[in-house]
């Protein structure tokens, strides 16, 4: 089969240029953008309800020093009417529609429609905010307090907050410290066990609520105002140029949690505490505020009264849209000797800061040969980036609590597919393997869904030349398409190495997916480098030599097999 068509999706290590190990980016630029956004509710009611609610809050524009969102054409539709149609807005500003079915149909369709003019512009900031902040307006009062997701009143996050914001002299200072902290002490999962602070500081993960609303317990606790922000982000990649060559970035498209944090100089600016401080991109549309994500839940939210004796509830699917109209990014970043060891993005500031030192990683363990004849491996080993949402149907993900007597809610739900087509014959894509312990391979496993197509998969096993693709060295058994379930969800493909049991010591790898035919594949990958250096997720064109482009993300891969004691 091979001899017809083979394109590999590579695995490897990237060389990071000593001595530098920090991945703090300064950006200039801009990006703007007019996008058509529309998002489909359909709700399939349960038996025996006797009342149903849906809320969904009205975007408002917004500007700050670095993003600006400009918010036309609102529309709001149902179908069929309610009984029932009330406007609120809220001590945060938010403006709420409330919609209330008192005969309850069989189906409900929601669609909510705008226009919105984002621009996202990176220039010199400069900000005088003393740290401490001095006397702060009383309309920052909710901003200090800690809540059950942000508990700024812990011991724990007091501790830290105060370890990190040392001597600080300034308000940048202090958040700086407090966002690189985050960025490399909190591995993105989805979805995790809690979404409070204190969860994410004790188990070291989190989603985008997780890394949120540690940032603002840490940053409240030493006086900070911090709000939480609640929107969407599209998965319209854009790209970061660099000396190395392109960074590029993309989000899944759907709900996103984010911060703003109070300068006295500036207003309220935001930060995305995953990898980006003083700004968000214009990818994000910013829709609910408020002190946590326990009060930002009203867009969206579906609450019901249903008798006691009921058998089945209300089921919700939803569909986000969005068409970019007209797009212009024009960014360019430079790599900082200081900062933390993840990727953290941020405009050039003028202010008094420390410079976040990072210890260079130890050198890999070198195995001399005759010491190889001798190992024995006996000890079960797995390896990868192994946390995703496995067998997950997006079109149907949220679940339901009950909010009283006979009373229910479905809150919206942050759980986003983020996948790549990677069986593309135009484009390739790239993740390293880096094993530090002496491996017998048995499997690869990698986090795919069948959309269609008809062929054959398997995965070669290529030598590091250099951070480039060497000899080839292993190739797994076939896999007929036929093999891959076409239900929805993500879930674990195996290639078996059984039969050549393949022996890898410690050092970096290529795995590359070859297929033939014409499969329609998409690779799950996590925000972040969960597992892997910054860089160990490349791609390039197909006619292209160089794998100059770096991806934001990682993919979901799982190495499994035997290794020593």
């Amino acid at each position: 089969m091979k001899k017809f068509f083979s394109i590999s999706l590579m695995l490897f290590a990237t060389v990071i240029v000593a001595p530098c190990f920090a991945e703090n980016f300064t950006v200039k630029g801009d990006m703007s953008s007019t996008i058509h956004y529309e998002l489909q509710h359909q709700i399939t009611a349960g038996d025996a309800m006797s009342k149903l609610f849906l809320s969904f809050v009205v975007p408002q524009s917004f500007e700050s020093p670095t993003y600006r969102q400009q918010i036309t054409n609102f529309k709001m539709t149902f179908s069929p009417e309610p009984q029932e149609r009330a406007t609120a807005t809220d001590a945060r500003g938010n403006k709420t529609i409330l919609a209330t079915w008192t005969r309850v149909p069989d189906k409900i369709d929601a669609i909510v429609s705008f226009d919105a003019a984002n621009l996202t512009g990176l220039k010199l900031i400069e900000t005088d905010s003393p740290f401490p902040l001095a006397a702060l307006p009383a309309s920052m009062a909710d901003y200090l307090k800690a809540t059950e997701q942000v508990q700024s009143d812990s011991a724990e996050i007091r501790r830290l907050a105060l370890q990190l914001t040392k001597d600080v002299k300034t308000q940048f200072d202090a958040v700086q410290q407090v966002i690189s902290w985050v960025v490399d002490n909190v591995r993105y999962v989805s979805p995790p066990v809690q979404y409070d602070a204190l969860y994410a500081l004790t188990s070291g993960k989190g989603n985008c609520q997780n890394f949120s609303h540690l940032s603002a317990a840490l940053l409240r606790s030493v006086g900070i105002p911090v709000r939480i922000v609640n929107g969407v982000t599209l998965n319209q990649p854009f790209d970061i140029v660099w000396e190395k060559g392109t960074l590029t970035f993309k989000m899944g498209q759907g709900r996103h949690s984010w911060i703003e944090v109070w300068f006295p100089d500036k207003g309220w600016v935001p930060y995305d505490a995953q990898n980006m401080q003083l700004f968000v991109s214009n990818r994000f549309v910013r829709i609910e505020v408020g002190v946590d994500n326990n009060e930002t839940k009203n867009d969206g939210l579906v609450r019901w009264v249903q008798a006691t004796d009921a058998r089945t509830k209300p089921r919700l699917q939803e569909t986000i849209d969005a068409n970019f109209t007209s797009d212009t990014v024009k960014f360019r970043g430079s790599r900082q000797n200081y900062g933390p060891k993840n990727l953290l993005l941020g405009p050039d500031v003028k202010a008094e800061f420390k410079k976040i030192e990072i210890i260079a990683p130890p050198p890999p363990v070198v195995i001399p040969e005759e010491e190889k004849k001798t190992l024995r491996f006996i000890v079960p080993f797995v390896y990868g980036n192994t946390e995703f949402p496995e067998d997950v149907d997006f079109a149907f993900p949220r679940s339901t609590k009950a909010s009283g007597a006979n009373a229910y809610e479905m809150s919206r739900s942050f759980l986003v597919e983020t996948a790549e087509y990677v069986t593309t014959k135009a484009t390739q894509y790239a993740q390293v393997v880096v094993l530090k312990n002496p491996v017998k391979l048995q499997k690869v496993a990698l986090a795919l869904h069948k959309f269609g197509g008809e062929g054959w998969l398997w995965v070669d096993i290529f030598q590091d030349d250099q951070g480039k693709p060497g000899a080839p060295l292993y190739t797994s058994e076939m896999l007929n398409l036929d093999q891959l379930s076409l239900k929805p969800g993500y879930r674990w493909t195996n290639f078996n190495f059984k039969k050549d049991s393949p022996f890898l010591f410690p050092g970096s790898y290529w795995i590359a997916l070859g297929f033939s035919g014409s499969p329609i594949i998409n690779w799950f990958y996590t925000y972040g480098k969960p597992v892997g250096p910054v860089y160990g997720t490349r791609y390039k064109g197909v006619f292209s030599d160089d794998w100059s482009g770096a991806l934001s993300y990682e993919f979901n891969y799982r190495v499994t097999g035997l290794t020593v004691k």
